[in-house]
């Protein structure tokens, strides 16, 4: 019989979590059918009258023994998880904290009550009688309606990368984790493989810092340069449904079946054999290119219906050079090498920026639509197949891997470079050797059986994928070709299923034209550019002049800083010197706060964990290391500061 617990708590659970409601009420009881596993649930009373948890395994002997585990204390269940919760050392951040192994929910109590409301919380759990077991047991309706609550249940633990992809985190910053040692080590394998996965999460974020340490003043220049196409280009969200039965268009003129196959080529070792059908592909799909594959398509007489580039790097222009497709609507970030935006294609539409300076312009002139950022291009394409409605994708070149120890279909740009820079003593396959060893090259799961050569680079696009394929199982994907990383998601398909599927270029033709009018009448009215034209110049102006403040006031706070450094070793610094420069430095943090463009000058901001091993080496005076950090830190500010405005006004 369900208890009062049960049924209060399930209520909530249908409303915040009706998944995983549906899920939890198709477990058996735990206790007396054993869930198909040979352990009993056990409640018992801890010595201080709350309830506890008691695992009963049988062991496998002749005896037909058990063994018993507790998960929670015998004595006070409570005061242990406040004491977990304390050794955490769970420090102010904004990065999800992950418990793993819920029991009955002690620890994830004791965690929400000390943290703030909206920092995210993920739940991690193997076992879902485990789950019901403590919706059973205790009332956990205030913990159930805590907003940015997020539960991982069962399965083979990939949904942990999925639920860290909701929230915003700190780069290069792993999330906290507490463990239930008890169930955790209960279920090694299965928490390892989430510990594995939160790890991997975690090195994207680095590699994301990096790159932005790397590259993010040629992305501040790019768009400093591309900021008018904000203006001047329409978003993706235009086309937000596109190939969806729900799409007016498609019921009004499309006859039949509704659901638009779209094929995507990524540009992998394995799109060369797609070369020969890919006439047959293009009557039957909707055709998606990468901006790196692009040129083995028009080298076919193939334009595909959508381009995607993203990516703002010089190189990443020179894969469109020369390559003509007067068909093909680009999809661009606003971030891209400028000549991006003025090759010869069909159209463009702007995908949401990545970058602060993008999206402040976007925000209050003209929202774009997201698409998912993981890393490669390829991950953009295929958020971009999810955003217009394709719901069955056909893949070729997503390798992730070195078949054949290739890095991309013959002919492509990179394979052009390395013979074009070959020499005798550096010959094109030092090149290709190189690319191989540099990104830390590891075997693994091959599609078609077997193990295949990734490496650390490639293995962080397929957890991206692996998420982003069980955030969204109606997708269907499949891949043309058995060689490449097995990711889980995306099944292994014949061409001759493809071949089989009925043509359709002309209703493809028709839907995509008629969209495209009306987007253009709608976009380019002349009340819509004239409201957009005011709209971008007060953005513009106004950054600007935010910009210039926080400019000013961070000179006059590094230079207010850097004097009381020098006074305060000196032994000059009076008390009353002392109030005033840290009065000011407060209230300089506020403003800097409360600023509308704090992000955007903090984009290029530099690492700052090289400063306070210098200051520490220099001084062990707090108020010294302090002024010094203070001083540092508001002249890196006015740098950033000024360089966005000089890119700007250029």
């Amino acid at each position: 019989m369900p208890s009062l617990f049960f049924d209060q708590n399930m209520q909530i659970l249908k409303s915040a979590f009706p998944k995983l409601a549906e899920e939890l009420g198709k477990v058996k009881a735990a206790d007396n059918e054993n869930n198909g596993t040979s352990d009993d649930l056990i409640i018992e009373t801890a010595s201080c009258g709350a309830p506890t948890l008691l695992i009963r395994r049988k062991i496998q002997d002749s005896g037909g023994n058990t063994a018993a585990l507790y998960i929670h204390s015998k004595r006070d269940p409570e005061r242990e998880a406040e004491r977990i919760v304390e050794g955490a050392g769970i420090t102010d951040d904004i990065n999800p904290v992950l418990v793993l192994g819920f029991g009955l929910g002690y620890v994830a109590c004791a965690l929400v009550e000390g943290l703030s409301g909206d920092r995210p919380v993920i739940i991690v759990e193997k076992r879902p009688e485990i789950l019901k077991k403590a919706l059973e047991t205790r009332d956990l309706r205030k913990l159930l309606t805590r907003e940015r609550l997020v539960f991982v249940l069962s399965g083979d633990g990939e949904g942990v990368t999925g639920a860290l992809s909701l929230f915003e985190s700190t780069p290069g910053v792993p999330p906290p984790v507490i463990q239930n040692r008890a169930l955790t080590g209960l279920d090694e394998e299965w928490y390892a493989v989430v510990e594995e996965k939160i790890k991997t999460w975690t090195s994207r974020t680095n590699v994301n810092r990096a790159t932005q340490n790397r590259f993010g003043k040629r992305w501040v220049r790019n768009l400093s340069k591309n900021l008018e196409a904000v203006r001047d280009r329409p978003g993706i969200s235009a086309l937000e449904g596109l190939l969806s039965g729900n799409n007016a268009l498609i019921r009004k003129n499309i006859t039949g079946k509704t659901d638009f196959p779209v094929f995507l080529a990524a540009a992998g070792p394995t799109l060369d054999a797609a070369g020969p059908i890919l006439d047959e592909i293009y009557k039957r799909c909707v055709v998606v290119a990468v901006d790196t594959s692009l040129r083995f398509l028009i080298a076919r007489g193939i334009d595909p219906d959508f381009l995607v580039s993203v990516d703002p790097q010089y190189w990443n222009f020179r894969h469109l050079d020369r390559a003509p497709a007067p068909k093909t609507r680009l999809i661009a970030e606003s971030a891209v090498y400028p000549p991006v935006l003025r090759h010869s294609l069909g159209g463009i539409f702007l995908c949401g920026s990545l970058f602060p300076l993008g999206r402040y312009i976007e925000e209050r002139v003209d929202p774009k639509g997201e698409l998912g950022a993981g890393g490669s291009v390829a991950t953009s394409a295929w958020d971009f197949i999810r955003h217009i409605g394709g719901r069955t994708v056909w893949i070729a070149g997503l390798d992730l891997s070195f078949p054949e120890l290739k890095t991309h279909y013959s002919g492509a740009v990179f394979e052009e470079k390395s013979h074009l820079g070959s020499r005798r003593f550096s010959p094109a396959e030092t090149w290709n050797f190189r690319a191989l060893r540099d990104g830390q090259p590891f075997p693994a799961k091959k599609r078609g059986g077997g193990t295949i050569l990734t490496d650390k680079r490639l293995s962080l696009y397929a957890a991206w994928f692996e998420s982003r394929f069980s955030q969204y199982p109606e997708f269907k994907n499949f891949s043309l070709s058995a060689d490449g990383l097995e990711l889980k998601g995306l099944e292994t398909a014949s061409v001759e299923e493809l071949i089989a599927l009925p043509e359709r270029r002309e209703e493809i033709d028709f839907l995509l034209s008629e969209a495209y009018f009306s987007i253009e009448r709608d976009f380019n009215s002349e009340i819509a550019k004239k409201t957009r034209t005011e709209k971008y110049e007060n953005a513009r102006n106004i950054m600007l002049k935010d910009l210039s403040e926080i400019k000013s006031l961070a000179q006059d706070t590094a230079e207010s800083a850097g004097k009381a450094v020098s006074r305060q070793k000196q032994g000059r610094l009076s008390e009353r010197e002392r109030e005033n420069t840290l009065r000011a430095l407060d209230a300089a943090n506020k403003t800097i706060t409360e600023s509308t463009v704090k992000e955007i000058a903090g984009f290029i901001f530099p690492e700052t964990g090289d400063w306070e091993e210098k200051i520490a080496a220099t001084t062990t005076d707090p108020l010294t290391r302090h002024l010094e950090y203070s001083a540092r830190f508001y002249r890196a500010l006015y740098d950033a500061a000024q360089y966005n405005i000089l890119k700007l006004l250029n």
